[in-house]
């Protein structure tokens, strides 16, 4: 009897402490954080909108605590494939760009992918403009549908198989990022020929079955495909697909384009490089971009304005008492959307055709007048949904992304300006983005007072810092560091 109530109390205490490990196993591959607020997440077809970033009512949809640093695991999905760009006297193609063999690092080279499977076929010529020389058409695609690479395989939801447009550079800057990637560590991840911008020959048929399957900033999956194409068909000339539409026509343009991205940062307060921001051909900016009473750390120009709808609004809410009232406006601002839901696709179309926005939270009787009474479709341009996926998985490809919440997870918006400023800009400099020091350093420049940095739900900030380091140590960027 005495044999058998030991061996009751022993099996007992077993499963005792077998319920304990299980217990906190558990609790170790929860998300050790609390979300404070997502009510203004936007529900769309995808659940939820990703763009998220300014806060509401103070913390907004900021985590309690920060989220744990995330590394990038090769092991998790398929890396990445180099693609060669065509001559730069070819008129520009849609292609696909098919990911790397499963298990790759995607900042080595491999040049035994096979070849790039075409999805449509120019038939006219180029509206691509070539130092300075421009054409009058624009490109003519018919698209096929993409196909994966065999022997992949990643989760459907990455889709790293993109559009490919042979889109020749503006300039023949002998020392642009361009040409110096190949030699760098980016050199394997780094698509030439991404389509940054999206404009009205991608609103193909074809083109909205591959790319709604993808949500949010990613893809088309929240956009109805009416909607797609009456926003896209404003967007019908070369100043909607290039970067830097008037570059041709700027005096004393020097030979390479050298831009300024500037964050928010509170590593810019008294930092007195408000003049050497402004001396870039282009100035890039996004939302709270507060500028009245901090050229003298920030400069004052703005080219470039990115953003979301849903940001946008936020910044305006949040910013107010310290006279943000909206996008900069001035004759060389252009205004790039961020878009993450079907309202960013609507409120494009009105103020590029100077009518109402039809509905959702931005539903006006009146145009809308966030850009100025004399905003031009021409000075309006939308990030590519590929560009965007393309730019999560093979630069900012956080351990969110095998999480519960990798529907949400995306490239911050002043990442995906930085990153677009890299593909497209000759040289960059970079300021007000986070550095290791951070913590020294208030949330925003222009906080009255001392503010910890946030960390948000939908991005990995401490992945994008390290990233910044990287890029820097490369010599494709350089970044403003105090120390």
């Amino acid at each position: 009897m005495a044999l058998q109530k030991k061996l009751v109390l022993g099996f007992l205490t077993v499963s005792c402490l077998l319920c304990i490990y299980i217990l906190c196993v558990s609790l170790e591959i929860r998300v050790p954080w609390r979300m404070v607020d997502l009510a203004h997440f936007t529900q769309g077809a995808s659940g939820v909108s990703q763009d998220s970033e300014e806060r509401l009512g103070g913390d907004g949809d900021r985590w309690t605590q920060a989220p744990p640093a995330s590394t990038f695991d090769p092991q998790l999905f398929s890396g990445a494939a180099p693609h060669e760009q065509k001559s730069a006297t070819q008129a520009p193609t849609l292609k696909a760009q098919p990911p790397a063999p499963a298990g790759e690092r995607p900042a080595k080279n491999n040049n035994t992918l096979p070849p790039s499977r075409d999805v449509s076929e120019s038939s006219s010529e180029s509206d691509a403009m070539d130092n300075g020389r421009t054409a009058t058409e624009g490109l003519n695609l018919r698209p096929r549908q993409p196909t994966r690479a065999p022997g992949t395989t990643q989760p459907p939801y990455i889709g790293d198989t993109y559009a490919s447009e042979d889109i020749p550079p503006q300039t023949d800057c002998p020392d642009s990022v361009r040409k110096r990637v190949p030699s760098t560590d980016f050199g394997g991840r780094f698509l030439k020929s991404i389509p940054v911008l999206q404009w009205a020959k991608h609103a193909t048929p074809e083109q909205y079955q591959r790319l709604s399957q993808y949500p949010g900033t990613h893809g088309w999956g929240g956009v109805d495909y009416e909607t797609l194409v009456a926003t896209l068909s404003v967007l019908n000339s070369s100043a909607n697909w290039q970067m830097f539409d008037d570059w041709s026509h700027r005096r004393n343009k020097s030979q390479c384009i050298r831009c300024a991205v500037v964050g928010n940062g509170g590593i810019l307060k008294d930092s007195k490089k408000g003049t050497e921001i402004d001396s870039h051909d282009y100035v890039f900016r996004t939302n709270g971009a507060v500028i009245k009473g901090f050229e003298q750390d920030v400069g004052s120009r703005t080219t470039h304005y990115t953003f979301s709808t849903n940001t946008m609004r936020n910044s305006m809410r949040s910013y107010a008492d310290l006279g943000y009232r909206g996008p900069p406006v001035s004759e060389e601002t252009r205004y790039v959307f961020l878009p993450d839901h079907d309202r960013d696709y609507l409120l494009m179309k009105a103020a590029a055709t100077h009518t109402p926005v039809e509905r959702g939270p931005e539903r006006t009787k009146s145009p809308p007048d966030y850009f100025g009474e004399n905003v031009s479709a021409e000075k309006l341009k939308m990030y590519h949904p590929d560009f965007i996926r393309y730019l999560r998985n093979r630069f900012l490809r956080s351990h969110t992304m095998t999480t519960k919440y990798k529907n949400i997870y995306r490239p911050s918006t002043g990442a995906a300006m930085l990153l677009a400023a890299l593909h497209t800009c000759d040289q960059v400099s970079a300021y007000g983005f986070m550095t290791p020091d951070y913590s020294s350093y208030s949330d925003h420049y222009y906080d009255k007072s001392y503010r910890q940095v946030g960390f948000f739900a939908n991005h990995d900030l401490r992945m994008e810092m390290r990233l910044w380091q990287q890029l820097h140590r490369a010599g494709l960027v350089r970044l403003y560091m105090r120390q």
